[in-house]
């Protein structure tokens, strides 16, 4: 438990107060946004403020984590260091597409295939890895069952053999990873929102940390216990996070002094996907992140609808823009949007308990 406290301490003092260091040089550089043409005009006034603040929150997390760690004298888990893993090379996915934006003076960065593609390399990698370095009881940091709450017996992936399963694997963690980075990314449009909403989800992951670390079945071998591999350190990684997105909405808060960018958003994204794969948490996920969820679908239904019909169902999206055109104010919208999500996790933690107590009886 000491080294969940350490490492959200760490992270949260480290990002509030790197983040108004960090914001100097960018501006100092002159990297600021650059804003949709398209876009609601409120946001014009954006234009110029500081970006690529996601740097800082990676940076806060791996020191928190390593910290954490040095002052504990405990040793990294594979599981542990290959979220972190996943979080970088994202969000040096991210970075590249941010300063293409800033060097190039546009809003828009990599193109499309450019950026998927360097996210399903860095998630090949990930998902490659994550079956690998099996514990002394053969547990790997990830499994080929899918799982909802815990491995689902009868969803196994390598039902037709390790080779098989290592490839479907593969593909699955990459959907995640992808749906997860861009569903971040998408909810990355006003002040504030895509870093609370990632709080809350963290948050979550931590308390599913510990307790899976609590219930585990190598020191507590009952019904209803988890065979996740490192979960008390899977706790310490959510909680760096965690401290680190506090620290920065302190500045990220409306009016944010510094956006996170690509570089924060797709790495946020790729964290969450990664604790929800080695937690064993992967369906689950979709309602504990229930709010990027609805945006994500917001563009899919907008796009949809109007290749086939040429109408719109909203009046833009990603969602959080649609009621800004209704007249909604920023701020509004971000708290209304930080209570859904908070009642997504809520509901997402409930379910993990309900399960628990029910597998338990």
């Amino acid at each position: 438990m000491k080294t969940v406290l350490f490492s959200a301490s760490f992270a949260l003092v480290l990002a509030i107060l790197g983040t108004p260091l960090f914001i100097r040089v960018l501006v100092k550089r002159g990297y600021g946004q650059f804003i949709r043409d398209d876009g609601p005009t409120s946001h014009h006034t954006k234009r110029g403020t500081p970006t690529m603040g996601g740097a800082v929150i990676i940076g806060a997390t791996l020191i928190g984590y390593a910290l954490a760690h040095l002052i504990t004298l405990s040793r990294p888990t594979a599981s542990g260091l290959l979220v972190l893993f996943l979080m970088v090379g994202l969000g040096l996915i991210g970075f590249l597409d941010d300063y293409t934006k800033i060097s190039k003076q546009r809003s828009l960065g990599l193109r499309s295939w450019e950026k998927l593609l360097g996210q399903t390399i860095v998630g090949v990698v990930f998902a490659y890895l994550a079956v690998q370095f099996s514990d002394h009881l053969g547990r790997t940091p990830a499994s080929f069952h899918i799982s909802w709450v815990r491995d689902v017996p009868w969803l196994n992936l390598a039902y037709w053999g390790t080779g098989v399963g290592t490839v479907l694997f593969i593909l699955w963690a990459n959907l995640m990873v992808a749906a997860t980075s861009n569903g971040v990314n998408l909810t990355d449009g006003l002040d504030g929102l895509a870093t609370g909403a990632s709080i809350l989800v963290f948050t979550a992951y931590v308390l599913i940390g510990l307790w899976q670390f609590s219930q585990d079945c190598v020191s507590n071998n009952v019904t209803g216990c988890y065979t996740v591999r490192d979960p008390h350190d899977l706790a310490v990684v959510a909680a760096a996070l965690l401290g680190a997105c506090v620290g920065f909405l302190w500045w990220n808060a409306s009016p944010a002094k510094i956006f996170m960018g690509d570089t924060g958003s797709l790495a946020l994204g790729g964290a969450i996907a990664g604790l929800a794969i080695m937690t064993r948490t992967e369906l689950l996920m979709v309602v504990l992140a229930g709010l990027f969820v609805i945006i994500t679908l917001s563009v899919i239904i907008q796009v949809a609808s109007f290749k086939t019909t040429g109408k719109r169902v909203f009046r833009m999206a990603p969602l959080q823009h649609h009621f800004e055109l209704l007249g909604w104010n920023e701020v509004t919208i971000v708290i209304r949007f930080w209570i859904i999500a908070g009642i997504f996790v809520a509901l997402g933690l409930g379910l993990f308990y309900a399960e628990w107590v029910v597998g338990a009886v």
